[in-house]
């Protein structure tokens, strides 16, 4: 990135906006779309913040993509710039997901939902493997990151495990340490550096948390019983999922499980089915899968349990995104930590090989599936056409073809 071109608050809603719009898949898919338009096309950053982002977040707990998104907002424009993605790239999916929650509400499921998705499926395979190669291209130096990226990328394709993600982090950041670190001083002044937060947003991050749920507690005690009811049941709401986000780690896929016998079998408040529907919207939608809250925030309490849910789903953890990029822009200047990350990265580009391939067994295999691919693929790699338009026309060529 250019440093001395300061990135506005504008561009980077309006950015994450669109990416918000388009980019259907969950985790991978949206990093991908996220590396096509600010790597490729705007140019505004390198593919290593992308990557430092996806080992940072993977270790902490959360929505893993959009945390992803929190840390380059907080790079490019600090604390504002992490506000304002976040909200970017929630609020289509959040818009239309609500929209689906209504919708469902009324008339129940809609077939042509399923089409559109088994059209972009493949399309979306095709982006996550282009964005693959670029970074293969310029992030694989030598046959050791090479070896590190297929090890990873295997490892992960046979075992979705939060665990396992956790394992090729660790192992692929040691072996990046003991390949390339050449016995330079201590990190011990990078962390010394690192430690010394900026005590006054934290104590504003928690004393803003702390009033939100005291005023939830004084506004529902204060009411006749059957509002008081409603109010409580807000305060489950945002408990559950902010205890969600901030205690459960390795993205959407696997953090549903645990949501699902939290909601459905704990608290009763879908069933398995309405539950399987939410999930399904989820992956129908652009941005994160855990927009899914949303739907079942709507199911339980309303538009404002919709709103409760979505930002105790993704904002918490997003919070301790943001007080961790600053650690790690602080202690990633030491010599020994450039070379765990030398480890790391290509271990990275193995998962997202790994995802890519992951996602291609859930898609239909037929001739559609393999003609959209291979086109997408094409004009991807040969054109470098903008994702933008290409994932939703896949969608209406899936419900065309299918």
């Amino acid at each position: 990135m250019d440093n001395s071109r300061k990135i506005s608050l504008t561009y980077l809603f309006l950015t994450f906006l669109k990416i918000g719009s388009i980019s259907w898949g969950g985790f991978m898919a949206l990093i991908a779309v996220v590396q096509k338009q600010l790597v490729d096309k705007d140019k505004i950053i390198r593919e290593e913040m992308i990557l430092d982002g996806i080992s940072l977040a993977s270790v902490l707990p959360g929505p893993v993509a959009f945390n992803v998104v929190t840390y380059i907002g907080f790079q490019l424009r600090g604390l504002k710039g992490a506000l304002v993605s976040m909200l970017g790239i929630l609020l289509p999916s959040f818009v239309l997901i609500l929209i689906m929650a209504v919708a469902y509400s009324a008339y129940g499921e809609f077939p042509v939902f399923s089409k559109f998705f088994l059209g972009i499926l493949p399309a979306i395979v095709a982006v996550i493997l282009s964005v693959a190669l670029t970074m293969i291209q310029k992030q694989i130096k030598d046959y050791k990151q090479l070896t590190v990226c297929v090890l990873a990328g295997i490892m992960l394709f046979f075992s979705h495990a939060f665990y396992a993600t956790l394992l090729v982090i660790f192992l692929s950041g040691l072996a990046g340490f003991l390949l390339y670190n050449k016995g330079e001083p201590e990190v011990r002044s990078a962390f010394s550096e690192a430690l010394p937060f900026n005590r006054r947003k934290i104590l504003l991050f928690v004393t803003v948390g702390i009033l939100f749920i005291v005023g939830l507690l004084l506004i529902s005690s204060n009411f006749d019983a059957a509002t008081a009811s409603k109010y409580k049941l807000i305060q489950t709401i945002f408990l559950t999922f902010s205890g969600i986000s901030v205690t459960l780690f390795g993205g959407g896929y696997v953090i549903i499980p645990t949501i699902q016998h939290v909601i459905v079998d704990g608290l009763h408040w879908l069933t398995m089915n309405e539950f399987s529907d939410a999930i399904a919207m989820g992956q129908i939608t652009p941005g994160p899968i855990l927009i899914s809250a949303t739907f079942i925030g709507y199911h339980v309490a309303g538009f404002l349990g919709a709103i409760v849910a979505t930002i105790a789903i993704f904002f918490p953890s997003g919070i301790i995104m943001i007080i961790f990029s600053r650690f790690l822009d602080q202690i990633k200047k030491s010599n020994k930590i450039t070379s765990i990350f030398k480890g790391m990265r290509p271990a990275i580009i193995g998962m997202i090989i790994s995802a890519a391939f992951t996602i291609g067994k859930g898609a239909v295999i037929a001739w559609p599936s393999v003609l959209i691919f291979l086109i997408i693929f094409a004009l991807l790699v040969k054109f470098r056409l903008n994702v933008v338009y290409l994932i939703p026309l896949s969608g209406v060529a899936g419900i065309l073809l299918f």
